[in-house]
């Protein structure tokens, strides 16, 4: 007696009795075993007719990356599936009350579910269990490192907010044989994925839909369960390295205006600038996706902004243009200026040894004359000298006239040219000013809406 008591004992609980047995126990019951592959070959179903519902719920951890130029959401998520095996069940009461066990997944069947926006292979470890109920029911549950592909709007980058989707079904069974449905409705998936997120990096979560969708092919239909994940950047590494740098270029550019335009300083500083704007164009380059719908705010910010600078440097270019040729004006009116006092000189100084000449030529002439014509003589020699005398003086005014012609003409130009340099940038100037600031407006706008 004492020796069955060992193998046979009886434990009073609640008032019911029941026997000390193990899981063993219950596998055996099942005959369900390694070899036997009655379990795993065929979809647990006592009547073909029978539809299997597999309940599925997705729980999102991390968001680990999201690359643009690939167009691809790497989260690492939580995936549990539960179904039904009709051919499993077992009465609690006569295994001790064992309601569950845990077997290998090897030894049962399993829905055929993929992701259908999956790239590139799980490598993270699989969970080598499924645990059983009494009533049939399996559960799976595994963790899951997901590369998948997502179609990407960065038409507000870097103030973007994506929605990347994750469809889940059957890769061969139709809905006749196969029904998907959730375990947890939208608010409750978003919910449980807030308190269990560990990192999101430069995303933000905002929430996760969950909505039953239909795949028709080859008049086959396929029900998939769409888990949408809405996740919002954080803008503020791109606003602080990319936005913000090309903002202080702009307003450099505009105080540049205050630079003298006839020195050099004024364009090398606008060439400098636009040199910076187009490294900062080639960063932007390596960011954005190559392709997309709609062209990229950022792109356009980026782009207006290199042709205001461009424009403005070759208007630097024609004001400095205008003031060199005011300064080389001035160095050739000096030289002329120089060059025709000399003449001046020159022909002053000849004047007075003619005059002198010509006086010693009269008198020498008076002499040699008779007495008799003396007063012819006097007459003549005046009147010839009256006329020389006016012939020099026209000859002096015309002289006079072209000295005043020359020497106004490129003063009046010059006076010109400057007028049209200072009235060109004034007007440069505050287009702009205009301009930079409606367009500023605009991108904030069209940012935030």
């Amino acid at each position: 007696m004492m020796s069955i008591s060992f193998f046979l004992l009886f434990i009073i609980m609640d008032g019911v009795s029941c026997k000390v047995c193990s899981y063993q126990d219950v596998l055996d019951y099942l005959n369900l075993t390694v070899d036997n592959s009655v379990f795993k070959l065929t979809r647990p179903v006592l009547d073909h007719t029978h539809t299997t519902v597999v309940k599925s719920d997705i729980i999102l951890y991390a968001i680990l990356s999201v690359v643009e130029k690939t167009q691809t959401f790497v989260p690492f998520l939580w995936a549990s599936v539960q179904w039904k095996d009709e051919r499993i069940s077992w009465d609690p009461a006569q295994f001790c009350g064992i309601t569950e066990i845990s077997v290998p997944k090897d030894m049962l069947w399993k829905p055929d579910l993929l992701i259908y926006e999956m790239i590139q292979k799980d490598d993270s470890p699989p969970n080598p269990y499924l645990l059983v109920s009494h009533e049939g029911s399996v559960f799976y549950d595994e963790d899951m490192r997901v590369v998948s592909t997502c179609k990407m709007d960065v038409h507000k980058f870097p103030f973007d907010t994506q929605e990347c989707s994750i469809s889940i079904g059957s890769a061969v069974h139709c809905v006749k044989e196969i029904r998907m449905s959730p375990f947890s409705n939208s608010s409750r998936a978003t919910q449980f994925s807030r308190e269990i997120m560990k990192t999101q990096g430069e995303w933000e979560f905002l929430k996760m839909s969950v909505e039953s969708s239909n795949l028709s092919l080859y008049d086959r239909r396929w029900e998939l369960l769409t888990y949408t994940v809405t996740i919002k950047r954080r803008p503020l590494l791109h606003v602080i390295n990319f936005l913000l740098p090309i903002l202080f270029f702009l307003i450099l550019d505009l105080a540049s205006f205050f630079i003298a335009d006839h020195r050099g300083e004024k364009l090398g500083f606008k060439v400098t600038v636009l040199l910076a704007i187009s490294v900062l164009l080639l960063i932007l380059n390596d960011i954005l996706p190559s392709m997309s719908n709609k062209t990229p705010l950022i792109a356009t910010y980026c782009i207006v902004i290199f042709a205001l600078m461009l424009l403005s440097l070759l208007e630097t270019i024609l004001v400095t243009y205008l003031m060199e040729k005011d300064s080389e004006d001035e160095l050739w009116e000096s030289e002329e200026d120089k060059h025709k006092q000399v003449k001046t000189n020159c022909s002053s100084d000849n004047k007075k040894t003619n005059g002198c000449h010509c006086i010693c030529q009269a008198c020498d002439s008076e002499r040699q004359q008779d007495l008799l014509n003396a007063d012819e003589e006097v007459n003549n020699i005046s009147h010839s000298r009256d006329t020389n005398v006016l012939l020099l003086i026209l000859d002096e005014l015309k002289k006079l006239q072209n000295m005043m012609n020359q020497h106004l003409g490129p003063r009046e130009e010059r006076v010109k040219s400057v007028f049209w340099a200072k009235r060109i940038n004034r007007f440069f100037f505050i287009f702009y000013v205009i301009t930079v600031s409606l367009f500023l407006s605009f991108i904030c706008m069209e940012w935030y809406c």
